[in-house]
């Protein structure tokens, strides 16, 4: 009966609270200061006294004039700072000056490879700003958004983050679901998407998939309803490696995973069958990646956070990808940006940003890859832009970062391509590229339906 239940998405009945609230609301005097001291996502409007982080403009909401972009095709990103230059760089040789502002990540791979891997780092720049109508949401989130079931699960409204301002109880519950429920394009689809396994050696192993989603809480017609029991659907299909091509999977993403877990069915065009996984996520292999990534990396984090103990350890000025449209112009070649150890600095962006640190602490009863991860929460959009990843025996074994860009189609920010650093291998994994392919994510164009995400339509599609 519960199976049946998820289907039906678009109902805007309220999840109830099975267990007790975890009280984060915070009072209307409170909530007053987003949009003002704080922006409306907030984070502080004003820069850091060193003028190394610049104050909130907000000045552009969509596509900067003097660009010419078409929305909702596919078109790559366009680099609203086309003339902009690292005013530093930080390498090999001087990387302790920045000690403070960088994670044990960085330092691990300008250590590694101190002759080539360097951060170039860049003006900052806090120009783009969201839609009036989801600020407004996420100020009546302020103040009436709650967690429920121990954090698995908010009470609140479709759009936008549930807690521009965490306060209370369970604090670090409430940014992880800042980073799980953003706002962000309500549908998704690429018609290809690749993915590199780079060796230590520079030889590259290929994944290619193609990718569509369904984000019910930033539908249009949902926007300001109260959450209901459905988060997104996904449905990703597997091009490359030739031995997993045909293999294509549906799943659907519960807003609560107290009282919904995330069900998922995949296609084998070896046996021809549909069957339902009994589990999808966690440490299970992501499509594509030749095993070296898993399903719950995406996005540096995703899905149920039942595995983890959860500690926020405050905010700190960190060198994290900002700005990141140079890396995905339709210019940028992959033989150019592939480079051995790492991708090619000069195609990357950084600037100095406040973040919230989040770690994630794997929990005695539980099993998974990774033995603990630490993630950085840009204070401005709450997407998680850098995490370092630890295995079970406390060693550092994975440094990630993902570029986000603000996109036009959406006035919001866009997850870009991510690269994933193997400290143990040297090698490195790339994914979501775009760069080279004649479409890049074709966002809120629309045409997608919950029935298109179905174990009867997965049926129809792969035959």
């Amino acid at each position: 009966m519960r199976k049946q239940q998820l289907w039906k998405p678009l109902a805007a009945s309220v999840v109830l609270a099975l267990s007790a609230s975890a009280h984060a609301k915070v009072s209307p005097e409170e909530a007053a200061k987003l949009g003002n001291e704080l922006t409306c996502m907030g984070g502080i409007a004003a820069g850091n006294e060193a003028g190394t982080i610049p104050p909130f403009s907000g000045k552009w909401l969509g596509t900067p004039p003097g660009i010419e972009y078409t929305p909702n095709v596919g078109q790559h990103p366009i680099d609203p700072y086309p003339d902009d230059k690292p005013i530093l760089e930080i390498n090999g040789q001087n990387w302790e000056e920045y000690k403070d502002n960088l994670t044990e990540g960085q330092i691990a791979l300008l250590q590694r490879f101190p002759d080539t891997y360097r951060i170039p780092v860049y003006e900052g720049r806090r120009d783009f700003r969201y839609p009036d109508e989801i600020c407004e949401i996420a100020k009546k989130n302020a103040v009436e958004a709650e967690l429920v079931d121990g954090g698995m699960g908010f009470n609140g409204y479709m759009g936008p983050i549930p807690f521009p301002i965490p306060s209370g109880d369970n604090q670090a519950m409430q940014v992880l679901s800042n980073h799980n429920y953003p706002y962000r394009a309500f549908t998704e689809q690429l018609e290809m998407r690749d993915l590199a396994d780079v060796s230590s050696s520079g030889n590259i192993t290929w994944g290619r998939t193609h990718n569509a989603t369904l984000n019910v809480i930033t539908l249009p017609d949902q926007i300001g309803k109260p959450v209901g029991e459905i988060m997104a659907y996904n449905d990703t299909g597997t091009l490359l490696p030739t031995r997993d091509k045909g293999k294509r999977t549906v799943s659907i993403e519960p807003m609560n995973f107290a009282q919904g877990q995330r069900l998922a069915w995949t296609y084998n065009p070896g046996t021809r069958r549909v069957r339902q996984l009994p589990e999808y996520g966690f440490d299970t292999p992501a499509a594509g990646t030749s095993g070296k990534l898993t399903i719950d990396q995406d996005r540096l984090m995703n899905g149920s956070p039942e595995r983890y103990d959860w500690e926020l350890k405050g905010k700190r000025e960190i060198y994290v990808p900002a700005n990141a449209y140079r890396v995905h112009e339709e210019s940028v070649s992959y033989d150019d940006l592939l480079t051995v150890s790492h991708p090619n600095p000069d195609y990357l962006r950084y600037e100095l940003r406040r973040v919230w640190v989040l770690e994630g602490s794997l929990k005695d009863t539980h099993r998974h890859k990774y033995g603990k991860r630490v993630m950085y929460i840009d204070e401005d959009t709450w997407h998680g832009v850098m995490s370092d990843y630890y295995d079970t025996r406390g060693e550092l074994v994975n440094h990630a970062i993902l570029n986000y860009y603000y996109a036009y189609d959406m006035s919001a920010w866009q997850a870009g391509t991510s690269f994933y650093h193997d400290l143990s291998t040297g090698g490195y994994v790339a994914y979501n590229l775009f760069q080279d392919l004649e479409k890049g994510p074709v966002l809120n164009a629309g045409g997608m339906s919950p029935d298109d995400f179905t174990p009867a339509a997965l049926r129809r599609r792969a035959h």
